[in-house]
């Protein structure tokens, strides 16, 4: 679902922000991205979405590169940022049915699939209101139900669970897990290492831009904590 090849991204100053990183997305697959802050997760998500260039390398969504048809990738994609910008001035229904619209989502679908996760996500009572008055963790939940709009093969998250209450985050859990289990895939990354542990059937570790450990979940850890195996690769790479 995401192949990601010999990925290299260099920011202004010479700073290689993502170091020849190649790793393979399956459908079916929870995909965790984990490493210390600036290790190259975001710059990582940001390019797989399709929103930010890179300088080496290639990345196919569903076999479609997105240096050559950028648009048909992201079709197929959702993307969800760590802190989500959304339009102050629309009230929550306005913004999902923008979304829907830039996807040509029609109005049947739409309305199931908006009402189907704002009532999962306890949300539905205040789509009548400016996204202005939300919290942060209602305008995550917004992200979701919008991103989920349009059935993704392939959702990206940038810590998807920070804001969100424990409810909500058990969720989200759920939701992913329904739509790996119809041939989507989800590559997220987290800080929190024992959510990762849990629900994800493969890791991949990012230290320096360099990838420096992936595979199922089981081979990452090993006979320890993917806590302890986290550090101690982060300790003496």
């Amino acid at each position: 679902m995401l192949k990601i090849s010999n990925l290299t991204k260099i920011y202004k100053g010479g700073k290689k922000a993502v170091d020849d990183l190649s790793l393979h997305v399956a459908p079916g697959d929870i995909y965790g991205f984990i490493g210390h802050n600036g290790a190259g997760k975001t710059t990582t998500l940001k390019a797989c979405a399709g929103i930010l260039e890179f300088d080496e390398g290639e990345i196919e969504i569903d076999g479609v590169s997105i240096k050559k048809d950028p648009v048909a990738c992201k079709k197929m994609t959702a993307f969800i940022p760590d802190n989500p910008d959304l339009y102050d001035y629309l009230t929550g229904i306005q913004y999902l049915n923008f979304i829907c619209d830039v996807y040509h989502v029609d109005k049947s679908e739409r309305e199931e699939k908006i009402r189907r996760y704002a009532e999962s996500l306890e949300l539905i009572q205040n789509l009548g209101d400016l996204i202005s008055s939300y919290s942060h963790g209602m305008k995550q939940k917004l992200a979701v139900i919008a991103a989920l709009s349009h059935s993704p093969k392939l959702m990206l998250l940038d810590e998807p669970f920070v804001g969100l209450d424990p409810k909500a985050a058990y969720t989200l859990k759920q939701i992913m897990h329904e739509l790996c289990d119809n041939g989507g895939a989800i590559f997220f990354s987290t800080h929190v290492l024992e959510t990762a542990e849990k629900l994800c059937n493969k890791i991949a570790i990012i230290k320096n831009g360099r990838l420096i450990a992936d595979g199922t979940t089981e081979e990452v850890r090993g006979k320890e904590s993917l806590e302890e195996v986290f550090l101690e690769l982060i300790d003496h790479e």
